[in-house]
């Protein structure tokens, strides 16, 4: 087609995409042209903003290494992550999930850890903290033999990968459940972080005035074939952020029960108080036990 209005331009990249052979990359293609098209004729972008634009694209590729993702960042600061996540769980949307982002920081090959062992490896300050998992598929009966693996940062609001201070794979292990579908674990009680702001999203929140922090949380992706692979964040509902997550990601389902203890423990002799216990239940949903792509080496 020879472009002679504004208009075309619309109409001849429509019928290129009409093209595509792949029914669902069709649709999304489509899709995808009509709004792009529509949101610049909204907003009449300038010619500096689109060049603005892919510069911010090109940047964000750029930015991103084997141990940052600023693109998955950008994704979460932007409400994207969690939009997807709710839309594809829970009935499409129309039920509360235990499903949450995944997040820039997951990683595979998680050291495996025996019940009621320790995600320690390198000296990690903090109260301790003890962790009881119960996980069940939707009818409540236990599921035996999966596999979780969780991952959390440190009390200094760094994941290990972040730190030089911490041992590889500090605070992170995998567990499988036992015929209760039960986990648990030993760690340090984290905290809320601010994400990482020296790039492009770092620039997005500044120009917002928002604030970088994510409320404190525990990360765990639980495997097991004949459930869909969850993904899920337990929130401490203490944290001064809970209702204002710079990722969008707290939802009621995934608030947790941290639970402060002021006394001595009753069964580990050199834990001193404070120290913090959860107890949390994981329901996983019927479907493909798929891993995702690791955001991160």
């Amino acid at each position: 087609m020879i472009i002679e209005r504004e208009q075309d331009v619309t109409a001849a990249a429509l019928a290129v995409m009409e093209q595509t052979s792949d029914p669902r990359m069709r649709q999304i293609m489509l899709s995808l042209v009509k709004h792009l098209h529509a949101f610049i004729r909204d907003v009449r972008l300038t010619e500096k903003e689109f060049r603005d634009a892919t510069a911010i694209v090109a940047e964000l590729g750029k930015l991103s290494t084997d141990t940052h993702n600023e693109a998955v960042l950008m994704a979460g600061s932007l409400g994207v992550s969690s939009l997807v996540c709710l839309l594809n769980n829970g009935d499409q949307g129309n039920t509360e999930t235990d499903q949450s982002l995944l997040g820039p920081f997951w990683r595979l090959n998680s050291p495996r850890v025996e019940n009621g062992g320790s995600i320690v490896r390198s000296e990690t300050p903090g109260a301790p903290l003890f962790v009881s998992g119960r996980v069940v598929g939707q009818d409540g009966r236990p599921v035996a033999g999966a596999e979780v693996d969780v991952w959390h940062a440190s009390p200094v609001g760094l994941y290990e990968n972040q730190d030089p201070e911490q041992a590889d794979m500090n605070l992170r292990g995998k567990f499988t459940t036992d015929q209760d579908g039960r986990f648990s674990f030993r760690s340090v009680m984290m905290v809320g972080y601010p994400i990482p702001t020296n790039g492009v999203v770092g620039r997005l929140l500044a120009a917002q005035s928002r604030h970088p922090y994510r409320p404190a949380h525990l990360h765990a992706l639980i495997f097991k074939p004949g459930f869909k692979t969850l993904i899920s964040q337990v929130y401490d509902p203490a944290d001064p952020h809970i209702d204002s997550d710079v990722q969008f990601g707290v939802t009621r389902a995934l608030i947790g029960k941290f639970q402060r203890h002021d006394s001595p423990h009753p069964a580990v002799p050199d834990v001193v108080a404070p120290w913090y216990s959860l107890d949390h239940t994981y329901r996983l949903e019927a479907g493909e036990a798929t891993l995702p792509r690791p955001p991160i080496k």
